[in-house]
């Protein structure tokens, strides 16, 4: 029965995020406005990013998806290979692409079909030399042991059913002292039952929440260490607007999250 559920979660987003690739009416993505009023590259100042970043990625690369800028806390190096889970149009990666060089890497995961093709056309138009999109569930990491120096992903561990899944395939790709920098949405109080029994809200980033502490056992299980985990008040002025007249803000909240492999 669990894995059945967890399989209707995944294909419901998978749908979801297939219908935002292609921009087709009724695609529900998490972490963006509802009604699409408000555009992409507003949306991306209103998380954390700069002017010069929204300009800096191929067109349709930015779709306004995340909950925050999780490269604001990764504090890359030039030549390290990065990993970005639930890389979408390739934004975030794309701009950990200029950081690391053209002796470091980056790779995108995606579960997506659709996303992964709009990736990697993003790749062609903007001349992308040290980048790839690949695709994968983040459960089962299509990269090998002990690759990367850091992982990054923005808004996505939140839609997986299977969390602490994740976070062992983090552990085993990444290199020793490797790091995660996370922004995600984290449970800031009870997810009332009509937002967890509905998968519309899974999709839209708010049924598959985890609080502080179960993302610190999860990281703690998979053997991470140096865990912080800082909620961002100032997140829920945008996430009013994920699913306008409704509370959400009052039991969801963007955080980021970082801890290191030993």
């Amino acid at each position: 029965m669990i894995d059945n559920k967890n399989d209707l979660i995944r294909a419901s987003v998978r749908k979801n995020y297939a219908n935002v690739a292609l921009n087709v009416l009724g695609g529900n993505s998490c972490c963006s406005p509802s009604n699409n009023i408000v555009s992409e590259s507003s949306l991306s100042l209103g998380m954390g990013y700069s002017d010069d970043d929204v300009k800096f990625v191929p067109e349709g690369a930015n779709m306004g998806l995340g909950c925050g800028n999780p490269r604001a806390i990764a504090s890359l190096k030039t030549g390290e290979y990065v990993l970005d889970l639930g890389s979408g149009g390739g934004f975030d990666a794309f701009l950990c692409s200029k950081e690391v060089g053209k002796f470091g890497k980056v790779i995108g995961v995606d579960m997506t079909p659709d996303m992964v093709s709009k990736a990697r056309n993003n790749v062609i138009k903007g001349g992308f030399t040290n980048v790839e999109f690949r695709l994968g569930e983040i459960e089962n990491l299509p990269i090998s042991d002990n690759y990367v120096d850091v992982i990054i992903s923005n808004c996505v561990i939140n839609l997986s059913p299977e969390k602490q899944r994740v976070f062992d395939e983090c552990f085993r790709v990444l290199k020793k002292g490797g790091r995660l920098a996370i922004s995600d949405v984290v449970a800031s109080g009870e997810i009332p039952e009509k937002f967890k029994s509905d998968l519309f809200y899974h999709s839209a980033c708010i049924s598959g929440a985890s609080t502080v502490l179960e993302l610190k056992n999860y990281l703690l299980n998979s053997g991470f260490d140096q865990i912080k985990i800082e909620p961002k008040e100032e997140s829920k002025e945008f996430m009013k607007e994920w699913v306008p007249n409704t509370n959400i803000s009052d039991f969801v909240i963007s955080a980021y999250i970082e801890a290191y492999k030993p």
